[in-house]
């Protein structure tokens, strides 16, 4: 269940902007990245996991120091001696105690993940304040980019298929037809003058759920895992079907170094998981081989994209490719049922409202986590009011200006996903090496200790992540000063 909720987390809205980027970058220079990522974000996900058992030790041995220095106080009380509870002969058996004791016992192994340990508190317990902070901006800025795709994504689609649905060209969303923003969508109103209308609905509807807790979701969660199911598979079938009419359009190159940014982007955001992996993997009851069946978790998530984007630049021409796939099946001539055309139209619409609001308050939570003063408390004015107008404002500003989503999707994959699926596994793993040495011993082992336990693997994520910063900077630049 656990590794069905995983697969169901990473294949997002990212897998509906892919088949553009692959057939802006080249079919092979798409394929060579995705695995490459892939291989990447597999390799930083057993980091996390790695960290997890870690910060699970850290908490059990302080607790067990707390309960000896308890039992001790008692005893004291009752007539000991100060001289047994020396503090520097108390650390030096700190220093061993708990380990001989945990294995004497015979209780669960000290790495044992058993409780959840979410990535802000590893943070704290391994990186200094500088680090803590650079951490809680970085998942900040990658929530900002979230919702500015969900609140872009939703009006987009609504606009193509009402526009369509309303205007002359009724269902030919993905004939090849190019519009412009100030064509007209239906009466005086330009088909920009509809998106932002649809913004408006849509932050008037989701977005009072910032101000708010938003809980017992399963039910909303099992409905929009199934939707997705339907749609992905009814987009691979339809292009299938078209490909083996010979009705395929689609002539697409094998390499174009322009696309790569985006597809960079695109592929980082479409293998995110690390961030929500305390709650997958925590509840999880047999943890032994837990890597092996997260590799093939990844292993059936590369087959996925790989063939929705196959599928996908073969049966239509680059040209006529949506940023939002879903969108090339709402023209008559590729299905001529109504209800699948609107089903696969709306379907970004549906999805993502649900996840919106669950987003929105994990970023307003971040805030508050971020500026937290210990034992302090917000003014009401602050927590209920200024924390969900500075989570909601920002995104949908942003959707207001651009509803280019390739970029969106490109850019924060590129800079905030990057910090999150490389740097900060990297630098977990390797600060909870440390410090795990340092509290138990050289001699011993994480039982969850990741395959790539070599110290070159992290320098190798981390100078890839700090290159990866670097050429998408110069590529923006550079594509900027053509322009």
């Amino acid at each position: 269940v656990g590794l069905v909720y995983m697969f169901n987390l990473i294949v997002g809205t990212g897998a509906l902007t892919m088949p553009k980027a692959f057939a802006t970058a080249g079919w092979l220079v798409s394929l060579v990245l995705l695995m490459f990522l892939g291989f990447m974000s597999y390799m930083t996900t057993t980091f996390v996991v790695e960290a997890m058992a870690a910060a699970n030790a850290q908490l059990r041995w302080k607790r067990m120091e707390k309960r000896k220095e308890d039992d001790e106080d008692e005893d004291s009380s009752s007539g000991v001696s100060d001289s047994d509870v020396l503090l520097q002969d108390g650390y030096e058996r700190a220093e061993t105690r708990p380990i001989l004791s945990v294995q004497r016992r015979g209780s669960p192994n000290i790495f044992e993940i058993t409780e959840r340990v979410e990535m802000g508190q590893m943070a704290s317990m391994f990186f200094n304040k500088v680090g803590v902070n650079l951490f809680y901006f970085c998942i900040i800025i990658y929530l900002y980019g979230d919702l500015a795709i969900y609140a872009a994504a939703v009006p987009v689609s609504l606009m193509q298929v009402t526009c369509s649905a309303m205007g002359n060209h009724s269902c030919s969303v993905g004939d090849g037809t190019k519009y412009n923003d100030t064509d007209k969508c239906w009466g005086p109103i330009r088909r920009i003058d509809a998106y932002r209308l649809y913004l408006a609905a849509f932050t008037l509807l989701l977005g009072p759920f910032t101000f708010f807790n938003v809980q017992k979701t399963k039910y909303l969660q099992i409905m929009t895992s199934l939707m997705r199911w339907i749609a992905f598979i009814l987009m691979i079938i339809l292009a299938l079907i078209r490909i083996s009419r010979g009705q395929a359009e689609g002539h697409p190159s094998m390499a174009q170094l322009s696309g790569i940014r985006n597809l960079f982007g695109v592929c980082v955001y479409s293998f995110m998981c690390q961030h929500s992996l305390p709650s997958l993997i925590t509840p999880i009851s047999k943890k032994k081989h837990v890597n092996k069946l997260v590799l093939l978790d990844y292993i059936l998530i590369l087959a996925f994209y790989s063939l929705l984007s196959f599928t996908a630049i073969y049966c239509f021409r680059n040209d006529t490719l949506m940023d939002m796939y879903t969108l090339n099946f709402t023209n008559c001539d590729i299905i001529n049922v109504a209800f699948i055309r609107y089903f696969l139209g709306l379907f970004p619409v549906f999805t993502i409202s649900t996840n919106f609001p669950i987003i929105a308050v994990t970023l307003r939570n971040n805030w508050k986590t971020l500026f937290h003063r210990e034992g302090g408390t917000y003014p009401w004015v602050v927590d209920r009011i200024v924390f969900p107008a500075i989570t909601l404002i920002p995104p949908v500003l942003v959707a207001f200006c651009t509803h280019d989503l390739e970029s969106l999707v490109g850019i924060t994959g590129a800079y905030a996903g990057n910090g999150i699926q490389y740097l900060i596994p990297a630098f977990l793993a390797y600060c909870s090496r440390k410090d795990t040495q340092l509290v138990f011993g050289s001699g011993t082992v994480n039982k969850h200790l990741s395959p790539f336990r070599h110290t070159f693997w992290i320098v190798f994520v981390l100078i890839w992540g700090f290159s990866c910063f670097v050429f998408v900077t110069a590529n923006i630049v550079l594509s900027e000063s053509k322009l």
